[in-house]
C-alpha cells in the first residue's frame, strides 16, 4: 500500500509505456464509424475480424492523403500509438495511409448487388407505380428515430388528412432484417394501404447493413404494395434502394415524393375548373352559332309552297291569256273564211268548215281542261310531298324529337341512354324534359 497511484498517474505511466515501447508502426484494417467534425480532423475505428482500435488523422495530414476515406474500406496506415488521458483510451495517430482492396461489408454489398441485378430484381419494368395521392401510408422504421418525425412533420404540413400507419422495427443490428421483413408482410395484409416507406436516418456501413440484407431485398420485391426506400443520406446507397419501386435520397424527400402539396392541388383544381368553365362556354357559343347558321340555311317549306302557288297562278294566267289569243285568232280566221264563203257561197264547204271549227273548239277546250287538270294534280302532289317533308307535320302525327341533356345530341338509339339520363322531347306544340327510368333494346 506504499505505492498507491492516482488514475492520472496510472494513465500517464501507461501512456509513457505505450508510446515508448511502440515507435512508428504500420497497421492494416477496415475503416468503420468514420466521422469528420467541424474541426476537420477525421476519426474512425480500424478493425479486423476480432479486434478494433480507434484512429485519428489530423486535418493537415488528411489533406495530404490524396483519397477519401469511406466506411468499409480496408487501408494500410502508418502512425504512432497515443493515449488520450482524459478518457484513458489509446488510439493510433495516423500520418500516412493508402487503400488496400475493399472492406468485407463493402465486398458483401457488391456481391449481393451483382447477384440480384443478374436475377432482374433491379429491372425498372417490374417496378410498380407510386400512387399520386395515397389515402393511407405505411412506414417501416424505428418509432423513436428522427426519420419518422421528419415524415410526420412533412406529411402533416403538405397534406394533413393523409393517414400514416407506423410499423415500428429495429433499423440496425442482427435483429433488424427479420423485423423489417415481418413488418412489410404485415402491412401487405392490412387493407387500404397504398404505399410503404422503408426508412431510417444516416449511419455507418454497419448501421445501414440491415438494408443490404438479401431477406429484406426479397421482402421488398414480394410486396404487392409499392415500396419507397429512403435509407440514410443522399450519398448512401443500399440494396433496398435498388430493388424498391422508388428511391428517395432522405426520409424527408420520401415524404415530399409520396404526398403532394394540398395548396398546389387546390390551385390546380381551381385553374382546371376555370378552364373547363371557359371551354364549355366557348363550346356552347360555337354550337349556338352553328345552329343559327343551319337555321338560316334551312328554308321554311311554307315559303316553298307559297312560291309554287304563285308560280301556278302565273302559269294559269298565262295559259288563259294564250287561250284567249288562240281563240281570237281562230275567230278571226272563221270570220275571214265566212266572208270568203259568202263571196263564193259554198254552202257545203261552209257547213264543213263550221263543223271543223266546232271540233277544233272542242279539242282546244278539252286540251286546255286536261292541261289545267294535269297541272293542278301535279301541284297538289308537290304540295303533299312538301307537307310530308315538313318536320312539323311529322311531329303533328304524334312523333317527337328526343335530345340527350345536357349535350343536346339527338337520340336515335335507346341503348345509347342510361337509366337516370335526362332528355328533352320536342313535340308539335311545345317541349318537355324527362328522366329515363327504363331502357329497352326492342
Amino acid at each position: 500500500m506504499e505505492n498507491i497511484l492516482t488514475v492520472t498517474e496510472l494513465t500517464a505511466n501507461i501512456k509513457a509505456l505505450l508510446e515508448t515501447s511502440f515507435g512508428l508502426l504500420w497497421v492494416t484494417g477496415e475503416v468503420s464509424n468514420l466521422r469528420r467534425p467541424a474541426s476537420g480532423h477525421v476519426y474512425f475505428t480500424l478493425k479486423d475480424e476480432t479486434s478494433q482500435i480507434r484512429a485519428v488523422i489530423f486535418r493537415p495530414t488528411f489533406a495530404k492523403i490524396g483519397f477519401a476515406l469511406e466506411d468499409g474500406m480496408e487501408i494500410v496506415c502508418r502512425g504512432r500509438l497515443n493515449v488520450y488521458h482524459l478518457r484513458g483510451e489509446y488510439q493510433i495517430v495516423i500520418d500516412a495511409a493508402e487503400p488496400r482492396g475493399v472492406g468485407a461489408l463493402q465486398m458483401a454489398f457488391e456481391q449481393l448487388k451483382r447477384r440480384l441485378d443478374e436475377e432482374g430484381l433491379f429491372d425498372p419494368s417490374r417496378k410498380k407505380r407510386i400512387p399520386f395521392l395515397p389515402k393511407r401510408i405505411g412506414v417501416v422504421t424505428s418509432s423513436t428515430g428522427a426519420a419518422i418525425r421528419d415524415i410526420l412533420n412533412i406529411t402533416g404540413r403538405r397534406f394533413p388528412s393523409v393517414n400514416i400507419l407506423i410499423a415500428p422495427v429495429r433499423v440496425q443490428g442482427v435483429e433488424a432484417p427479420p423485423e423489417i421483413c415481418d413488418a412489410i408482410a404485415r402491412l401487405n395484409a392490412i387493407p387500404d394501404i397504398d404505399v410503404i416507406i422503408l426508412t431510417r436516418g444516416g449511419g455507418s456501413l454497419e448501421d445501414l447493413f440491415p438494408f443490404n440484407d438479401e431477406r429484406v431485398a426479397r421482402a421488398i420485391v414480394s410486396s404487392e404494395i409499392p415500396v419507397i426506400s429512403a435509407v440514410g443520406h443522399e450519398i448512401d446507397f443500399t440494396i433496398s434502394d435498388f430493388v424498391a419501386d422508388l428511391r428517395a435520397p432522405t426520409p424527408s424527400a420520401a415524404a415530399e415524393l409520396v404526398v403532394p402539396e394540398r395548396r398546389e392541388l387546390a390551385g390546380m383544381l381551381g385553374s382546371l375548373d376555370t378552364r373547363l368553365t371557359n371551354g364549355w362556354k366557348k363550346k356552347t357559343e360555337r354550337s349556338r352559332e352553328a345552329v343559327s347558321a343551319l337555321r338560316e340555311r334551312l328554308r321554311d317549306p311554307r315559303k316553298k309552297i307559297a312560291d309554287l302557288r304563285i308560280r301556278i297562278d302565273d302559269q294559269t294566267f298565262r295559259i288563259a291569256e294564250d287561250m284567249k289569243r288562240i281563240l281570237a285568232r281562230r275567230r278571226d280566221l272563221v270570220l275571214y273564211a265566212g266572208r270568203l264563203l259568202m263571196l263564193v257561197n259554198p254552202a257545203g264547204e261552209v257547213r264543213d268548215y263550221r263543223l271543223a271549227v266546232e271540233n277544233l273548239k272542242k279539242s282546244v277546250i278539252a286540251g286546255t281542261t286536261f292541261y289545267l287538270k294535269n297541272t293542278k294534280n301535279r301541284f297538289q302532289r308537290e304540295c303533299v310531298m312538301l307537307e310530308s317533308l315538313n318536320p312539323l307535320s311529322v311531329l303533328k302525327r304524334g312523333y317527337g324529337i328526343v335530345k340527350q341533356l345536357p349535350e343536346g345530341n339527338i337520340v336515335r338509339d335507346a341503348t345509347t341512354l342510361a337509366v337516370g339520363s335526362r332528355i328533352d322531347v320536342r313535340l308539335f306544340s311545345g317541349s318537355l324534359s324527362a328522366e329515363v327510368t327504363k331502357v329497352s333494346e326492342e
